[in-house]
């Protein structure tokens, strides 16, 4: 509904229109409801405080109702028996009985997890104390929802139900309205918080990941992550296997190349993959092959893997620039794509091993091989391959090899690479469609 319909319907004229419609009301009454009912409509329009508009609404019973005592139980936003918030409507003749309500509901335990169900309890040890009184009840009805419950005090045994008079009806309804409002305010704040701690969770997991690709000897690097939610379970690192050199030095030293992708996405995944994160680089720092690495990585992750259900994927390298010796070991992440310059093909870089988390004594194995002038290595994660479009149609390996293959053959930089083959992915699933998965990629090229 739009605001200028909200205002056409809680506007004086709608008011009055509502309360002309009623013969049976004096003309007097239908100007005092009017007044009423357009002061309940600003409370609903500048709605901020549950309280004072439970309270108003029980000041309008009392001045309209003035023979019955009507007592409202809200709900809150989690569906519970709101107790701060329960307002009994009554005249000054009865407080007395009021009094008496109040230590009633004082005695009777409402459970905290309380569920629509148990009114029934309620109400039936309600009316077995107030006997002497006729008690109707109400729901508190919006978009089918039960927000509370209204119960009618009435010593008028013979006389007709207020819950049949139109103006009790438009309260009933306006209350419903607003305790809909103060949910929905509250849901809406409760997702706000969400958002900043995921958005904080995402700045802060960007940050794990480097901010720019290392300076190695004859080697050209370009790296990207593109999340498919604010936080990902993808993850690709460059590490110096040795710490205590000068940046010159490093250049010409040993480098760890690794890329993984835990299972799954979000919130559970970008924590995961925090954790392995911080394994890994203590594990880098002891030179050991990537065989090792793998094998002593999953020793250490087993147990925190295992509980949360999920496994990870890694294929884990380490460069000699002095040699152009490429190491490799793989638990069971998608096989980089070699190009080689020479033969002018692609292979795969792949040795056997098991994802990490599943099995404790998993095995890896070491795969070498000596890289030549103006070959290329493409590492990548599933998402990239298991995009698809809008007919359903995936990626898949397939097509990223013939798309690498046709870049590797012209003299593009890794970043032009990176960049194109992004670009075809953007092409292949259309506009205004995301990636189903997280997709990373790194390019190394020898110069």
């Amino acid at each position: 509904m739009t605001n200028n319909q909200k205002e056409k319907l809680f506007s004086n004229k709608f008011i009055q229109n509502f309360l002309d419609s009623e013969a049976t009301v004096s003309q007097k009454n239908k100007y005092k409801f009017g007044e009423i009912a357009s002061s309940l409509a600003y409370y609903l329009k500048s709605f901020s405080n549950i309280n004072k508009f439970l309270d108003y609404i029980c000041l309008i019973f009392k001045h309209i109702f003035k023979e019955e005592i009507i007592l409202i139980i809200p709900l809150n936003y989690e569906g519970e028996i709101w107790n701060e918030n329960i307002k009994i409507s009554a005249n000054n003749e009865f407080l007395k009985i009021q009094e008496e309500i109040n230590i009633f509901l004082n005695q009777f335990n409402f459970s905290k997890n309380f569920k629509i169900k148990e009114i029934l309890s309620f109400e039936n040890a309600l009316k077995n104390n107030f006997k002497e009184y006729t008690i109707n009840t109400e729901k508190i009805l919006s978009r089918g929802k039960c927000r509370g419950f209204i119960y009618i005090f009435s010593k008028n045994i013979s006389g007709d139900s207020i819950t049949k008079d139109s103006n009790f009806n438009f309260i009933q309804n306006c209350l419903a309205v607003g305790l809909e409002n103060y949910c929905l305010i509250k849901t809406k704040k409760k997702h706000e918080n969400v958002d900043r701690e995921i958005s904080t969770g995402a700045e802060i997991q960007s940050q794990l990941l480097p901010d720019y690709c290392p300076t190695i000897y004859g080697v050209d690097l370009a790296a990207h992550c593109r999340p498919a939610l604010q936080l990902g379970g993808d993850y690709y690192d460059f590490m110096c296997i040795k710490t205590n050199i000068s940046e010159k030095r490093k250049e010409k030293a040993r480098w760890a190349l690794v890329i993984g992708d835990v299972m799954g996405k979000g919130i559970p995944a970008g924590l995961l993959m925090t954790m392995l994160r911080g394994m890994l680089r203590a594990e880098v720092l002891t030179g050991l092959p990537p065989d090792r690495i793998l094998h002593d990585l999953n020793q250490l992750a087993i147990n925190d893997l295992d509980q949360s259900h999920r496994f990870v994927t890694l294929f884990y390298s380490d460069y000699d620039p002095r040699t152009r010796k490429l190491r490799f070991a793989n638990a069971a992440h998608n096989p980089p794509l070699l190009w080689k310059s020479l033969d002018q093909k692609i292979i795969k870089l792949d040795t056997e091993g098991f994802v990490l988390g599943l099995q404790k004594d998993a095995a890896y194995h070491c795969g070498e091989i000596k890289l030549n002038e103006n070959d290329l290595v493409l590492y990548y994660t599933d998402g990239v391959i298991d995009t698809s479009n809008s007919l359903g149609e995936r990626f898949d390996e397939e097509r990223l090899i013939k798309t690498f293959t046709k870049l590797c053959k012209q003299s593009y930089s890794s970043q032009e690479i990176l960049n194109k083959i992004f670009k075809k992915l953007d092409d292949f699933t259309g506009q205004n469609r995301h990636l189903e998965d997280d997709a990373s990629m790194i390019i190394f090229q020898l110069k």
